[in-house]
């Protein structure tokens, strides 16, 4: 049973829902929700650690007078997964900007239309 269909779902502050499912606005929203999906099936932390780290960022941006309208949701979500990743010592936060990077690149590259694969950062034009 994967977390979309357990109670722990309800543990998530402020999830953007349609009809009980969560909802992404880009396809990074979705990826990187299954990825945290995914480290806590693995067991590298649990769900419980998950929603604690995603509150405390939901928190930090309140307290930083960010609105709470929803529009930055997967960003929290994104930075919550960067320092639980971090903590639990799955990364470095060195190799987690080269990957950015690596990848901001990649779309930098990549003709309007086209899937970003990273692959294109590296090519030449």
């Amino acid at each position: 049973m994967t977390i979309l269909n357990r109670p722990e779902l309800a543990a998530l502050p402020n999830l953007p829902r349609d009809k009980g499912e969560p909802v992404f606005s880009e396809p990074w929203e979705a990826q990187a929700f299954a990825l945290a999906v995914r480290l806590s099936e693995q067991g590298h932390f649990t769900w419980k650690e998950w929603a604690a780290a995603l509150a405390a960022e939901l928190q930090a941006a309140a307290d930083r007078g960010q609105p709470d309208d929803g529009s930055q949701y997967y960003h929290h979500w994104l930075a919550a997964l960067e320092r639980l990743v971090t903590a639990k010592g799955l990364s470095d936060p060195e190799a987690i900007l080269a990957r950015k990077e690596a990848w901001a690149e990649a779309y930098r590259h990549t003709p309007h239309g086209k899937p970003v694969a990273l692959s294109a950062g590296t090519s030449k034009r």
